[in-house]
């Protein structure tokens, strides 16, 4: 079986080419945060990832570095011969599936610490968006089952 799944935030803007025969490829890079720090720093791996078709026009047309995403795909290494001679290994994901995480502004930045405006009050009680046929109920006795 070979099946990734990754959670990160893209590395550097998509790069969206076409191939001879008319297909899209987009390439892109994942940075994905380890569970623990080095030295006190977070640290993270890197993976290349290549989309091809829709997908790839469709991430190269609304993410950008900083943004993220969820995906799932293979593994796979190919070789080629470079301009020096020399033969190169790449190791890539090739994107089967992928959401996007977060919202459209979600860059990754650090959040701004100041007070929202009035128009984008948040409600503490979190009881505002609850329909008005809704009732809360006292205590689990009350569950009728």
């Amino acid at each position: 079986m070979n099946k990734v799944i990754l959670v990160g935030r893209l590395a550097r803007d998509p790069e969206l080419r076409t191939t001879t025969n008319g297909t899209s490829v987009c390439s892109f890079a994942i940075a994905v945060d380890r569970r623990f720090k080095r030295d006190g720093q977070p640290t993270a791996d890197f993976f290349n990832v290549t989309a091809w078709g829709k997908q790839g026009e469709i991430i190269s047309q609304y993410l950008r570095k900083g943004r993220q995403i969820a995906i799932s795909g293979r593994l796979q290494t190919r070789n080629y011969t470079a301009n020096d001679g020399s033969k190169r290994y790449v190791t890539e994901v090739v994107l089967e599936e992928f959401d996007f995480i977060g919202s459209r502004n979600d860059t990754g930045a650090p959040m701004n610490n100041s007070q929202p405006s009035n128009n984008n009050s948040v409600s503490l009680d979190g009881n505002d968006d609850i329909d008005e046929d809704f009732h809360l109920l006292a205590d689990d006795d009350d569950v009728p089952f």
